[in-house]
C-alpha cells in the first residue's frame, strides 16, 4: 500500500505541470493583444499626423483619438492582467524564477507567494480596466437633461471611492 500511496501521490505532485498551458497561452495572449493596442495607437497616430500635414479637420478626429488612445491602454491593462496571471500562477505551481529574485524593483510588483495575493494584484488590475473602459464609453455618451449628468457625476464619485478603498487597503 505504501508503494501505491508514493506512485500516487507523485503522479499528482507531477500533475501540476499542465499549469505550463495556462502560462504559455497567457503569455501568447499578453503578447497579441500589446501587439494590438501597440498598432491601434501607431494607425491612429498615422492618421493623425496625415491629417495634420493635409489641413483637413476629419469630423470627431478628437474623440476618436481619444477614444482609441484610451482602447489601446485598456488592452495594454488586459494584457498585463494576463502578464501577472501566467507570471504568478508558474511561481505559486511550477516553481521561483530565479532572475526575478535578483532585481528588487520586479520583484515587488510581480512577488507573488499565495492564491491570495495574486488575486489581489489581478484584481487591482482589472477595476483600472473597468474604469478605462467606463472613461471610453463615457467619451460616445450624450446627456439628455440634468438627471443623466447626476448619474454620471455619481458613477465618477463611486469610481473615486472604490480606487480610493483599494489603494487605502493596499498600503495596509
Amino acid at each position: 500500500m505504501i508503494l501505491f500511496e508514493r506512485i500516487f501521490e507523485g503522479a499528482i505532485w507531477r500533475s501540476r505541470f499542465i499549469i505550463i498551458l495556462a502560462v504559455v497561452f497567457g503569455l501568447l495572449g499578453a503578447v497579441v493583444l500589446f501587439i494590438i493596442a501597440s498598432l491601434d495607437i501607431y494607425g491612429i497616430s498615422v492618421f493623425t499626423i496625415k491629417a495634420l500635414f493635409s489641413h483637413s479637420h476629419p469630423e470627431n478626429l478628437h474623440e476618436n483619438l481619444v477614444s482609441t488612445i484610451i482602447g489601446a491602454v485598456d488592452l495594454y491593462l488586459i494584457a498585463v492582467v494576463l502578464f501577472i496571471f501566467s507570471f504568478g500562477i508558474y511561481e505559486l505551481f511550477i516553481s521561483e524564477i530565479d532572475e526575478a529574485s535578483g532585481d528588487g524593483k520586479t520583484q515587488r510588483i510581480l512577488e507573488i507567494h499565495d492564491l491570495d495575493q495574486l488575486k489581489d494584484k489581478i484584481a487591482k488590475v482589472i477595476v483600472m480596466v473597468l474604469i478605462v473602459s467606463f472613461f471610453q464609453k463615457v467619451l460616445h455618451t450624450h446627456y439628455n437633461g440634468a438627471l443623466e449628468m447626476l448619474y454620471f457625476a455619481l458613477s465618477i464619485l463611486f469610481l473615486a471611492l472604490g480606487l480610493y478603498f483599494l489603494h487605502k487597503n493596499s498600503k495596509h
